[in-house]
């Protein structure tokens, strides 16, 4: 089920805030959290009722290791967890792309069935190794069946995110207050919900119906230079706007029913290096990959190098080969899991190695900046403007990979965004002065361009500004609780307008509302388009 379709916000939706409240005011904070635990089934069951069973089974199968765990913390009992969640997992996201490999590297002609990835398979998986890595270190402090269940299947973050984290979210799901509604939260989680709906349905959606004829161009041969520019920052704006969307409606959505997500999404654009910008984009992912992945291999290859009797770090300094071994080895398999898991295929192998590389470089000119003493983060507004296009057009690149079917495609693409495959110029160009002089003269050509019209570079202006220059959600509703321990600084336009910040007032309603009519009118009028982070 969608969060912007017809079925969830007239049928669902409602239903479940009345059954919510309704538990509430007739019975207790456990009725609720067992109404919001059934309807979360039916919620991930509506797609395809097949899938249900493994979810539940999942559940079933890490509540009673957790269990397990927490009596005996056994490192077997806890490798067998991990191993039998990754290799489920495994079976269902990787199988196809595992034998795809097998076939071309040996020779074999192995076929497999067609196989369904289930929902959200990646985003339940991690939750629940982090919970079994926890229970046998002995920071799980509640096991409660039904706290856990719906610490795994709360509808809102689901199919897509946040990944939660056992620690935030048991201990609201065990305080009956919580469930009491709020019409406070309420209030600010409708505005949140509203404004994730406008981002995907009115801004997004546009983006993707622009970005999809250009990849698919690139896939059947090579693309010109603007038509190949014009899908990379379209489709880096579309992820922009879908995953905010789906990251505001998420966490609004959990306001409605008195829960707080933690914060996913958080101006990744605006980041000035690499570093910041993983701090900004799928926040959650990152949290998760460092705590679980990077921070136990940099332990074991510390402890590696002591048992050798190797020098270790000294107050944050460190020698190449320190620097090579203990922080550009495990970010580089770090982000390598971040590839893989966001998908099956040679690109996504490339777009995790693509950023552990750019994280590796900005590591390294840290370090040498700290070493002969330069501020990090000095510099004027125009250095810092430098950085934050430099970080976007990396981060580009291998958005570039992340979109494309396979990376052919994606080496099209690229190959036109640096003038392999030719240039021509859109037709209104020749209204310019000597314009068709200097163009011929550059063997540049001016004419029809069929991917790339004004109204898409119209939009690409207006959201990079939007993007750039406006505050995002949270800054608008800094005033007023949203997602877990959200730390916002203010926007620059609050010094020149109180309206940078939202207030419960009768004009704030009526604009939210009259986008939302926008966004409604659209989703009446349209088939409803799946968020990007789905098919993970």
């Amino acid at each position: 089920m969608l969060f912007n379709s017809v079925t969830f916000l007239v049928y669902f939706l409602p239903l479940t805030f009345a059954g919510y409240v309704a538990c509430f005011r007739f019975g207790h904070g456990r009725l609720a959290a067992m109404w919001l635990t059934a309807a979360s089934l039916v919620f991930y069951g509506w797609w395809r009722p097949e899938t249900l069973p493994l979810l539940i089974g999942s559940i079933l199968f890490n509540y009673w290791l957790g269990g397990k765990l927490l009596e005996n913390a056994s490192r077997s009992l806890l490798v067998f967890g991990i191993v039998a969640n990754v290799a489920l997992l495994g079976v269902f996201k990787y199988t196809a792309f595992a034998t795809d490999i097998s076939n071309h590297a040996f020779g074999t002609h192995l076929v497999v069935p067609a196989i369904v990835l289930p929902l959200a398979i990646s985003f339940f998986t991690f939750q629940q190794i982090a919970y079994l890595v926890d229970a046998h270190d002995g920071a799980v402090t509640e096991h409660n069946f039904l706290n856990y269940c719906l610490f795994i299947t709360f509808f809102p973050h689901l199919i897509a995110g946040p990944i939660t984290h056992h620690r935030e979210m048991l201990s609201q799901f065990g305080n009956p207050d919580r469930f009491r509604p709020r019409w406070d939260l309420f209030t600010v989680g409708v505005t949140l919900f509203l404004i994730g709906l406008f981002k995907k349905v009115l801004v997004a959606d546009p983006f993707g119906s622009s970005v999809t004829p250009i990849f698919n161009a690139a896939q059947a041969g090579p693309v010109q230079l603007v038509e190949a520019w014009a899908g990379a920052i379209a489709y880096s704006l579309q992820i922009y706007f879908d995953f905010s969307g789906y990251t505001d409606m998420a966490i609004g959505l959990g306001l409605l029913f008195g829960i707080s997500l933690p914060p996913n999404f958080n101006s990744p654009y605006k980041a000035r290096n690499i570093i910041e910008y993983w701090s900004r984009w799928h926040m959650t992912l990152t949290r998760f990959l460092t705590a679980y992945i990077y921070n136990p291999v940099v332990v074991a290859l510390t402890r590696r190098r002591a048992a050798k009797g190797l020098p270790l770090p000294k107050r944050g300094k460190m020698t190449p080969g320190m620097f090579l071994t203990l922080v550009a080895l495990p970010t580089v398999l770090t982000m390598f899991v971040s590839g893989v898991w966001h998908g099956a295929g040679w690109q996504f192998v490339i777009f995790g190695l693509l950023h552990g590389c750019y994280l590796v470089i900005a590591h390294a000119w840290r370090f040498m900046k700290t070493r002969r003493g330069i501020p990090l983060d000095g510099g004027g507004r125009w250095r810092v403007a430098g950085s934050v296009l430099l970080t976007f057009l990396c981060a580009m690149v291998a958005l570039v990979f992340f979109r494309a079917p396979d990376v052919p495609t994606a080496l099209n693409v690229l190959g036109g965004m640096i003038g392999l495959h030719g240039t021509t110029l859109p037709s209104p160009v020749r209204a310019l002065p000597f314009a068709e002089p200097l163009a011929a003269a550059a063997h540049i050509g001016i004419g029809k361009l069929s991917l790339f019209d004004a109204s898409l570079a119209v939009r690409i202006v207006l959201f990079l500004t939007v993007v750039w220059a406006l505050p995002n959600a949270y800054q608008w509703l800094r005033d007023y609780p949203t997602a877990l321990s959200m730390n916002t600084k203010p926007s620059w336009l609050e010094q020149f307008m109180s309206a940078a910040r939202w207030r419960p007032k009768l004009g704030y309603a009526l604009a939210v509302g009259g986008f939302s009519a926008m966004s409604l009118l659209y989703v009446f009028s349209s088939a409803p388009t799946e968020f990007l982070y789905f098919q993970f």
